[in-house]
């Protein structure tokens, strides 16, 4: 093979990589609303956004902007194994989903070992609450709301006293999450969901920015300069603990 041939293959075999490294990066978008995955990623940080509704075992409906848990599962796990990952950024606008996947996410983001912190912008409601305490330290936005709520179920319930029970037990562990990961108090976050007056049609209470910090489910009001700045100097910390 001459020079000319072996160029004329190294060029078609950028340009296949080229379009290959495009289509990916496509799909990263598309599916995971990431540039790079989590083995090419160039920053010490990783954002993870969570955004629309957290879709678990079945499909949400085709016009729903999703958060598929079976993507983020994944990549929580790359990022404690990936040295040159030092801290998560979770960035959330949701309005909450699947309570088992929701709580699945949630316990991974607690359970890492690197500094972690949680940006509500928009909302953060239903199951996107123990999203955001899930995390070390936590900020929202302040033009940012969240909802505490009971449980729903949809489709056919069987009215017996097991399945409230079940409804119990559900509500107790989602109420335990948000007490162990942050500073709210468990007495009044009952009174929170199970408020009538708060909302129109519905059992629940609505708090905007400030009211999420004055019940101690959120650390502080912030933006992403705030968000990026508290996980650099918790990052500093956990490096001067090591050294």
């Amino acid at each position: 093979m001459n020079n000319f041939e072996n160029k004329e293959e190294e060029r078609n075999n950028n340009s296949g990589k080229k379009e290959s490294d495009c289509t990916e990066t496509k799909e990263n978008i598309k599916e995971l609303g990431i540039t790079n995955t989590v083995e090419d990623f160039k920053s010490d940080i990783l954002c993870l956004p969570i955004i629309g509704s957290i879709e678990g075992h079945t499909f949400a409906a085709p016009t729903d902007k999703t958060t598929k848990y079976e993507h983020i599962i994944p990549q929580l796990t790359a990022i404690e194994q990936n040295d040159q990952i030092k801290g998560l950024l979770t960035i959330l606008n949701t309005v909450g989903g699947d309570v088992e996947a929701g709580l699945a996410i949630a316990e991974l983001i607690a359970t890492l070992s690197k500094p972690t912190v949680s940006l509500v912008l928009g909302g953060g409601h239903s199951i996107g609450i123990p999203l955001a305490t899930a995390a070390k330290y936590s900020f929202i936005a302040e033009s940012a709301t969240m909802t505490l709520h009971p449980i729903r179920m949809s489709g056919m319930i069987i009215g017996a006293e097991p399945t409230f029970d079940y409804f119990r037990k559900m509500q107790d562990r989602i109420i335990d999450f948000i007490v162990r990961t942050s500073h709210a108090n468990r007495e009044h976050i009952v009174k929170l969901m199970n408020c009538t007056d708060n909302m129109s049609n519905d059992v629940g209470t609505v708090l905007f920015s400030h009211d999420a910090v004055k019940v101690g489910l959120i650390e502080e009001i912030g933006g992403l300069s705030q968000a990026l700045n508290k996980l650099y100097e918790m990052i500093d910390e956990e490096k001067d603990k090591q050294s």
